[in-house]
């Protein structure tokens, strides 16, 4: 190699140090300019012209030996390496690798909030604005200081002790749930939950039973586990446990009995009762999903199915997400005593433990009261919403879009006239920045409902007032929808 060009080229781009040295000639070996079996000038010629330590060539020699792209000969010099060394980790790839699975594609389709579209109607999403974020905040940096550094590690514990104690005394107290602190696992949201409940009690193929409709984060975390879904119908007492003969036994059931999702019913007693015994004809287990029990309007909330569970079939799901703020990925499990040890090591496999120190702080969140009083300020702040949604639409629409009760929950479903088009209102929306959330975006099977799920709980009065009033102009504008006043 003629050490002349070598050396302009290095000094033209000031190259002095070991890096900056080791970077041009790594770029220069990519691009071809310093071909395969070139050799190098000597590490002491080489500094000499460059005017640098003879140290700082001999490393960047060395970490380039070390990547590949030079070899060093004992008694014969420094050269570039070997093609096949250095094409594999420089050459563009000539096609694209391959694909995303079919789970991928469909997990990816589900994601169904594009940017740009406003959320006033996204269901399930609460408000964070009225969060006290100071309370919280305080909390927080009190319990990083009196954390040792233990809370900063590792960890297989299932959860801090103090959040599992406090939530087994809320849960036994506002729920009914029969459970104490070493039931109670820990987990990076109810997603995580339900998909670490998937894998650790079935196997691919496995059949399913899930409300229909229903919740979507349930179907991706079944979907993500290989289990085969079997859309059940809800009736006005929630998920209707008969099964047809010739169908496979569920090794799992689905529900959310306390307020169905999306459809709002509220499961009897006598239902609930029918399911478990289902559940122990089948030899399967119950998952209670307890999203948003918090949020009743004109009763107390309803106890939960787990306290009814004398055989210990049911694994209760709950999550801080609609009550405190989504991005604090807190949810928990409460567990037949069987599957905690199990659970509990599973859980720190896939996920590891963390947030320790947010774990503490939520502790004395609940503690000192300051989660009743959220929760009692929200449920407050969402019956007026609701109010205000209602009352928009029925300004602007008369009777022509009838709304459900609304007793419970963060959104309505407004019912649309029959073979009303759902997508073309859907489409309209999208090209004015505005989302919406169909009653079939909740079904895995087709249905003849025409339905939108409508949250009111994420925005301010004036935003959502505003998204309500250029709804109710898109429906009036819309083929086979009728205002009456």
């Amino acid at each position: 190699m003629h050490a002349d060009w070598l050396t302009e080229a290095l000094l033209a781009e000031h190259c002095r140090g070991a890096q900056a040295l080791a970077h041009a000639l790594r770029r220069w070996i990519a691009a071809g300019r310093l071909p395969h079996g070139a050799r190098l000038p000597s590490s002491r010629a080489l500094a000499g012209e460059l005017g640098v330590a003879r140290g700082s060539v001999s490393a960047a020699y060395e970490q380039l030996v070390a990547e590949g792209y030079l070899a060093a000969r004992h008694g014969s010099g420094t050269y570039v390496s070997a093609p096949t060394l250095i094409s594999t980790a420089t050459e563009a790839p000539t096609a694209n690798p391959r694909g995303l699975s079919a789970r991928g594609h469909a997990l990816v389709a589900a994601s169904r909030l594009p940017n740009g579209l406003t959320g006033a109607f996204a269901p399930g999403v609460p408000e964070i604005a009225r969060f006290p974020h100071a309370t919280w905040q305080r909390l927080v940096g009190q319990a990083q200081r009196k954390a040792g550094l233990e809370l900063f590690a590792y960890r297989q514990d299932g959860g801090h002790p103090l959040l599992r104690e406090a939530l087994a005394d809320y849960l036994t107290l506002s729920r009914g749930v029969r459970c104490d602190a070493a039931q109670i696992l820990i987990v990076p949201g109810a997603q995580a939950a339900l998909e670490l409940t998937a894998r650790l009690l079935a196997e691919p193929g496995d059949t399913v039973w899930v409300e229909e409709p229903g919740y979507g984060g349930a179907h991706a975390a079944f979907d993500a586990a290989a289990l085969s879904m079997q859309p059940k119908p809800v009736d006005e007492h929630g998920l209707s446990p008969d099964a047809a003969p010739d169908l496979p036994s569920p090794r799992l059931i689905y529900l959310t009995p306390s307020h169905q999702y999306p459809g709002g019913v509220v499961m009897p007693v006598t239902r609930r009762l029918e399911l478990l015994e289902t559940a122990a004809r089948h030899d399967a287990w119950l998952i209670e999903d307890d999203y948003d029990s918090e949020f009743r309007y004109s009763s107390a909330p309803i106890p939960a199915l787990q306290g009814l569970d004398k055989q210990g079939r049911v694994i209760y799901v709950g999550t801080f997400s609609k009550v405190l703020y989504p991005a604090l990925r807190l949810g928990y499990l409460v567990l037949p005593d069987a599957l905690v040890d199990p659970f509990r090591r599973a859980a720190a496999r896939l996920y590891r433990e963390g947030h320790y120190p947010e774990q503490a702080a939520l502790a004395r969140f609940i503690g000192d009261g300051h989660f009743a009083r959220h929760i009692r300020a929200m449920r407050e702040l969402y019956r007026q919403r609701q109010a205000l949604l209602r009352a928009v639409l029925a300004r602007e629409l008369g009777d022509a879009l009838p709304l459900s009760a609304g007793e419970a929950g963060l959104h309505l479903i407004a019912r649309l006239p029959d073979n009303f088009d759902e997508d073309a209102l859907e489409r309209s929306a999208a090209s004015e920045g505005l989302w919406l959330r169909t009653w079939q975006r909740h079904c895995l099977t087709p249905t003849g409902t025409r339905a939108l799920v409508l949250g009111y709980a994420g925005v301010e009065d004036r935003a959502l007032a505003h998204a309500a009033t250029r709804l109710a102009r898109l429906l009036q504008a819309s083929d086979g929808f009728a205002v009456r006043r």
